[in-house]
Parts: structure tokens; sequence; C-alpha cells
């Protein structure tokens, strides 16, 4: 696939990463030549210097025959006209905009073919406040990704000693807690070298305390499938967000009627500016987050969960380490360098969660670019493995899993599906959508939503040709 990037910030450059390593074509504008030659040199792209809302840059970057625009510039009025040029100028088919600005919503007629012609909106402060507010509703998760309107959730979840199935083989898992069907697609373990590695993942596979444990199911049981692995924690309800900017300040405004927040901010003027935004109850402190007695005087240690969101990783990792040993229940910490993503969460550290923005987006862009019908897609273990909502389509000669069991389906090595969305007839002219965990001998139907894990990006394309309708097959 041709794609043309226009930003080659945080955003544009982590999408290009991850793009490129799945073998598209990809061209990266910005008005900084030094960005991109930087890019350039590390990535297998090609950069062009130019303002990307100019018909004549983009016909330089190959618009006229580019598939998709993904435009993530930092400004929002930069990306929505290049939208527009890129849909009335060039045609190209698929048009993706970054936008921080809520008065922009998708779907609405200004940002459809006769607007700005925006086929999807992307926004990462949005993005990362719906998934840390789901660790806040389930504490015990390491992540909470939703699929099939919300239905179906893959949760990351470490087992801790004491938990049902910690110490049991999976294949024990229903008689050691009935009644909740689930399904559980990998499991990682640290090595001796302090390295996560997955692990073969069947029915004889003993589940051990500290296994990060990846598990599909409704959502109505995400909460005893979490109880299967650890101890309950208490709910969240004192946290203190370290940085009062776009996705603090969001959070805040989602959270301030559920929780007691304190936001610590450096900037006066910007802390004038929370006082208006938030609610009276809502505490908002000038300071710096790595001031131990400031931390101190705030009892960081009766808090619940600790967010570091400022826009400095190093800030963020460092106040995140001070309020853990300060006696912080739990803490996050927002980090945009994957390097530093990686060094955070495969050493050991204490620091319980470290979250990318653009890696929360990543997911919303990947479905666009994934073959065949693809609903959803979320990457995991920082751009390593994912897990896709395809829409089984065709019958059983047009399709290579329409009409099989599961058993008969020729998933790649490590390749699991854990779970199927189903249209249930329950009357005349009605219908209900059915989680079904399957078995083996689970049959897939013509529109069935099948979530499937892939624990190797390099194993993507073998999954997709299974799920395209071929008018030649006729297995």
């Amino acid at each position: 696939m041709k794609i043309l990037i226009l930003g080659a910030g945080r955003v544009g450059e982590s999408v290009a990463e991850s793009l490129v390593s799945e073998q598209n074509d990809i061209t990266v504008i910005d008005t900084d030549p030094q960005r991109l030659a930087v890019l350039q040199d590390r990535l297998d792209l090609r950069g062009v210097a130019g303002n990307g809302i100019q018909p004549s840059v983009l016909k330089d970057a190959g618009a006229e025959d580019a598939d998709m625009l993904i435009a993530c510039a930092p400004l929002d009025e930069t990306n929505l006209v290049a939208c527009k040029v890129a849909h009335e100028v060039f045609g190209i088919p698929t048009r993706i905009a970054r936008v921080r600005s809520p008065e922009f919503a998708d779907g609405s007629d200004i940002m459809g073919k006769g607007g700005f012609a925006v086929d999807e909106i992307i926004c990462p402060e949005e993005s990362l406040t719906t998934y840390i507010r789901k660790l806040i509703e389930f504490p015990e998760a390491l992540q909470v990704l939703e699929f099939s309107q919300q239905r179906v959730s893959l949760i990351a979840v470490r087992a801790v000693q004491g938990g049902p199935l910690v110490g049991h083989v999976i294949s024990e898992l229903p008689q050691l807690v009935p009644d909740v069907p689930m399904r559980i697609v990998a499991i990682y373990r640290r090595d001796l070298m302090g390295l996560d590695r997955q692990i073969v993942c069947d029915g004889s596979t003993r589940v051990e305390a500290g296994d990060e444990v990846f598990v599909l199911a409704a959502n109505e049981h995400i909460r005893r499938a979490l109880d299967a692995m650890r101890r309950r924690d208490d709910p969240v309800k004192r946290v203190i967000i370290a940085g009062g900017g776009r996705v603090g300040l969001r959070l805040a405004r989602h959270i301030a009627g559920e929780c007691h927040v304190k936001i610590i901010e450096a900037d006066p003027r910007r802390c004038e500016y929370l006082t208006t935004q938030l609610p009276d109850h809502a505490l908002v402190l000038k300071g710096d987050s790595t001031d131990e007695d400031l931390l101190e005087d705030e009892n960081v240690a009766e808090c619940d969960l600790f967010l570091a969101l400022t826009s400095d990783d190093e800030d963020n990792i460092m106040s995140c380490l001070l309020a853990k040993r300060m006696g912080a229940h739990r803490v996050l910490a927002l980090i945009n360098r994957k390097a530093y993503a990686d060094l955070v969460q495969g050493q050991g550290t204490q620091i319980d969660i470290a979250i990318s923005p653009s890696q929360t987006v990543i997911g919303e862009l990947l479905a666009h670019v994934r073959r065949g019908d693809v609903a959803a897609v979320y990457s995991l273990r920082r751009g390593a493995s994912e897990v896709l909502e395809v829409v089984a389509r065709g019958d059983r000669k047009s399709s290579k899993v329409v009409g099989r069991r599961i058993e008969q389906i020729p998933l790649p090595a490590g390749a699991v599906i854990g779970a199927i969305v189903r249209d249930v007839q329950v009357g005349e002219g009605a219908a209900r959508k059915d989680v079904v965990i399957p078995h083996h001998d689970t049959e897939v139907h013509t529109d069935d939503h099948v979530i499937v894990f892939v624990p190797r990006k390099r194993m993507l394309r073998q999954v997709e040709k299974l799920f395209q309708v071929s008018a030649t097959f006729f297995g």
C-alpha cells in the first residue's frame, strides 16, 4: 500500500515506523528537512520537505497514485486542509486526520465529502484518556482493549500468587472458575535475563505468579476473569496527576466526579487555566512532580494511582519511581520514546504501566491498512504482537474460514482465535449479539466477528489471506 504521512513528529514517526515494518511504500512530508533526514537514515522511507497542504508538495510526494493520506501535523487546520486537497485534487481513497479539537466530531457533515473529506479522525489525547479510564475502572489490569462495540475485551493482567488459576494448568480453568467463559490467548514470562518471553499456551501450560496473561472474555465477565489471576484491588479513589497539559486536563475532567483528583503543574499560567476548567473539589498544585517534599506534603503514600502525564519522558519516569518508592499503590508513566518504554517495562522497574501516546492510536490506523474486512486492530507488546477483529465473509466455497471448525483453519503457529461475536435470531426479524468462546470444534459462520491474537507481526499477512473472500477458492 502506498501511504503518505503528513508530519514527522512523535505520532508521525511512530506511525511511519509501524507501517514501514509491514513493507508499505511510505512517504513522509514535513517542513523540517533535518527531521526528515534523521527519519530517512533510520527507516526505509522517502522524505519530502514542504508544506503538505500545497498541491505541488503532495504531487511531489506521489499523491496522484497514493492509497492513503495520514495527516498528523501539529495543527488541526493543517491536517483538515490536507485531507480536503487530497480528496478534491488527487482523489486519494482514504484520508485520516489527527484532530485535537472536540469541535470536529467524527461523522459530522463538516467532516464529510462536502466538508473536509476526512474518513477517520484520530485523537491521541482522547485515546489515552479512554485507555487510562479503563485502567482506573479495573485497577488490577495492565491493559483493557474493547472489541465489537464493547461486547468483548482483551485484558492483560499480572498473575499473583493466591489467584485461583495461579499454579494450575489452563485445562483446569472451567473447574476452578466455573461459569466464566474466557480464553487465555497468550502468556509472557520473565526469563533469567529479565526479558519477557512468550511461552507455549495450551491446556497443559501452568500459569505462574509473575506471568503477564492475556485473556479474552465478554465484557460482563471482565471482573471475574481478573479475579482468577489475582486478588481484587481496592477501587481507585485518590489520584495524583503530574502534568496539566491536554491529556492531564482531559482525564481530570472525566474522573473528577468519581475520584479525588490532584494535579501538579509547573507553569503558573497553566495552573490558573486549570482552575477555571475543573470543579472546585479538584486541587491544582503549582510545583515540580519530582519534588520529594511536595509529594510527601500531598500524601502520595495514600495515593491509589499516580499518573505522570507531562511531555517530558525523563520527568515522568523519575516522578513515577519517586512516587512508588514513597508508597503510591500504583504508578503509570506516559513515555513517548519507544526505547524508554522498552527499558522501563522490560527490565523489571517499579513502574507498573508505561504507555505511549502514539501506540494508542496505531491500532486505529492499522484497521484501514489491513487487508480483508477488519473491524478493529490493537498493537500489543509495543508493536510486536497484534489482536484483530475480522469479519468472516463469503461461504464455504469462497472462504477459507466460513463453514469450518476452528481446528480446520490453518492459522500460523501461536495465533489463536479467542472469541467470536455472532448474530443469533431470537424471534421474527429480531436478533441479538452473542459472545462465543470457541473450542476446537466450533464452526465459523458468515458475518461472525472473529477476534484473533497474532503473536508476531510477520504472521499478519497469512491471517489476512485466510479471511479474504476469493472467487476462485473451492476448498
